[in-house]
């Protein structure tokens, strides 16, 4: 039994990073969407990890932002909160706040 047991547990954690660098990958690629480095910007979040071993994995699965689908300010927002990265959130949503700003300034 205690073997059962044990690959259970390991069934469950293996769903949870796959599920983990999913949210991942959605960041990366929300950010490659727009033009923002996910690493420089998962650094701001969390000064003090050194690197983001998952982070650095998962970027190579992120395509071009021609060849993306959009991913939604509030879809990603939502997903970072499912996983209770509140950090990564604050500043996903400072930098949308910078983006906006952009947007809504006029030519000159």
């Amino acid at each position: 039994m205690e073997s059962a047991d044990k690959s259970v547990e390991e069934r469950i954690v293996e769903s949870y990073r796959q599920d983990e660098d999913m949210m991942i990958l959605v960041f990366a690629q929300w950010c490659v969407n727009h033009s923002i480095d996910p690493a420089e910007l998962y650094r701001k979040a969390y000064p003090d990890q050194v690197e983001n071993e998952s982070l650095t994995r998962v970027l190579e699965l992120t395509v071009p932002k021609e060849e993306a689908g959009d991913i939604p300010d509030q879809t990603l927002l939502g997903v970072l909160s499912l996983f209770g990265n509140d950090d990564l959130a604050m500043t996903v949503t400072e930098a949308i706040k910078q983006r906006d700003q952009v947007k809504s300034s006029p030519n000159e």
